[in-house]
């Protein structure tokens, strides 16, 4: 069965990594009329701080409610045992068959003191994204039909970094859709209890700088493993015309 077709889909190795790496994007793209969605390749538990698995998957959901995404969705991954293989890309690309999005928007670079299943992650759906456009083959993927996504795109967790491990680095504006982003990061009650309010003067920090480095009160990096071009370069400069 082909889903109701996504423009974009977000992926993270825990609920709240799309939304601390890119959730401002998230909302500016669902704000645009774009269909997006997210999906956690593990729920994320055992953690610290919650109580119950369900705990974190009702933040999760209201955390998507509050950048307006219109699918979240958590694969059946081993949260701290997740590792690059077939089994987990696959399922992966299931879901890019199903939704069948343009963007892909995925986990790069290693975050040092901090979780490998980010990297992992990254691996998992640059794979991904190859596999779901692959032919005869389909007995592997439930026979969902082929699909070839556009453009697969990186953005970071790289806190302990001076600047994201970035190839060709884009900065999006973020200025308006900032407060939105720390809401949804906020709604993970039992991950950043009111201790962890550093956490989101971090986040507010690397949004300005990330941002005015191109121009804008606040931003986001994204990468691309490939060069940008530009059919319509007053477009990419300066936006639609008004």
């Amino acid at each position: 069965m082909v889903h109701d077709r996504l423009d974009v889909i977000a992926v993270g190795a825990h609920p709240d990594d799309v939304e601390i790496g890119c959730g401002g994007t998230v909302a500016r793209l669902a704000a645009q009329g774009y269909r997006v969605g997210i999906v956690d390749l593990t729920d994320g538990e055992p953690t610290p701080h919650s109580l119950d698995p369900e705990t974190r998957l009702a933040e999760a959901r209201e955390a998507a409610n509050v950048l307006g995404a219109e699918v979240r969705l958590t694969l059946p991954l081993a949260n701290r045992r997740l590792f690059d293989g077939f089994e987990m890309r696959v399922a992966l690309a299931k879901v890019f068959r199903q939704f069948r999005p343009r963007l892909v928007l995925g986990l790069g670079s290693e975050t040092p003191m901090a979780s490998p299943d980010h990297y992992q992650a990254g691996l998992i759906t640059d794979a991904a994204v190859f596999y779901t456009r692959l032919t005869k083959w389909d007995e592997q993927f439930d026979h969902l039909p082929v699909h070839r996504v556009e453009r697969h795109l990186e953005y970071f967790l790289a806190f302990r970094a001076l600047q994201p491990p970035a190839i060709h680095p884009l900065v999006v504006d973020i200025s308006d859709t900032l407060a939105q982003k720390l809401a949804a990061v906020a709604c993970y009650r039992s991950q950043f209890p009111s201790e962890h309010h550093g956490l989101f003067d971090r986040i507010r920090a690397l949004a300005a700088q990330q941002g005015m480095a191109a121009g804008f009160a606040a931003g986001e990096v994204l990468s691309s493993a490939s060069p940008w071009g530009a059919r319509d370069l007053m477009g990419l400069l300066f936006g639609p015309p008004e």
